[in-house]
């Protein structure tokens, strides 16, 4: 049992870790999974891989329960509506995932569950981020009258004039300036992210960022839009589970909270350090790691086909 627990442990920190970094979760699970295979059946496996992402949302709750709360105390009238409205911008965006979600989940985990189409997403979205940030750069430069600097991938200014051109190049600077079109937008991208290795939390930024909005406004929706979708989804995958007459070891038990509570851990400093990463930085660096991280597991496939690897 305490070998599982362990293992459990490190699946839910690499969740906890790539569920909000824009750097798939999908593609971390599958190289964790080939070195690291819990000792469970196959229908356990699946849910688990979906529950322990209820920790991860438990850690946005945390960290923005105040902004959250529409009930809060400390709020003011117009400040309690505005929280409803952002809700109501949350709930919009999740329309296009839901329906799509429940419709062709299934079916896109049967033909493009695998490692090949993982890392090529890992790869495309990779590539993505990096031509946006170069073109939002040089946007910003062009702005500010700036020359951008060769091979930074720093923002590129810091004070006010970095302010000012991030001010100029987004028309969207929090979440609370999001309309329901932005919304919806946003929401349509999060449907690619059912192709494994897309990265939910890299098609919303993308998607934020396409559609005016700030990397730190593009990414607090990310976060918010994560919380309807994840806790709905767990439950359905528990129905499903519990639904077949199956039932849970106690080991299994034991591996389940071990994962949540190390996904809501590891969540917690993820959240912290992406929001304080962006302010002075862009997603370049995320963009880079994709790529490293897809050519790996490419190649691992390719050397497993081969024999090469046992």
């Amino acid at each position: 049992m305490l070998l599982e627990a362990l293992k459990a442990l490190l699946i839910g920190i690499v969740e906890g870790i790539t569920e909000w970094l824009p750097i798939s979760s999908t593609g971390h699970m599958i190289l964790v999974d080939e070195f690291v295979k819990l000792q469970v059946s196959e229908e356990f496996l699946a849910l688990f891989l979906v529950v322990i992402q209820i920790g991860a949302i438990l850690a946005v709750i945390l960290l923005y329960f105040h902004k959250l709360n529409p009930f809060s105390p400390r709020k003011s009238a117009v400040e309690k509506r505005s929280t409803w409205r952002l809700w109501g911008m949350v709930a919009i965006g999740c329309i296009p995932a839901a329906i799509i979600g429940l419709l062709f989940d299934d079916w896109v985990n049967e033909h493009f569950y695998n490692k090949v189409t993982v890392a090529l997403m890992l790869i495309v979205y990779g590539v993505a981020f990096i031509l946006i940030e170069r073109r939002n750069r040089r946007r910003e430069a062009k702005l500010m009258q700036l020359q951008v600097p060769r091979g930074k991938h720093v923002r590129i200014a810091s004070g006010n004039d970095g302010d000012e051109a991030e001010a100029a190049l987004f028309r969207v600077h929090t979440v609370d300036e999001i309309d329901w079109k932005t919304a919806l937008k946003i929401g349509c991208f999060q449907v690619l992210a059912i192709i494994p290795g897309t990265s939910r939390s890299g098609a919303t930024i993308i998607g934020g960022m396409l559609c005016g909005c700030s990397r730190t406004a593009a990414a607090e929706f990310t976060f918010f839009l994560a919380i309807p979708i994840m806790f709905g989804w767990g439950p359905v995958k528990a129905l499903k589970f519990f639904a077949t007459g199956l039932v849970m070891t106690q080991v299994e038990i034991v591996v389940l909270v071990v994962g949540i509570v190390s996904a809501f851990v590891m969540s917690v400093i993820a959240i912290k350090f992406l929001m304080g990463y962006i302010k002075k930085n862009d997603f370049t660096v995320f963009g880079w790691y994709r790529i490293v991280v897809g050519v790996l597991v490419l190649g691992y496939f390719v050397l497993e086909c081969a024999h090469i690897l046992p």
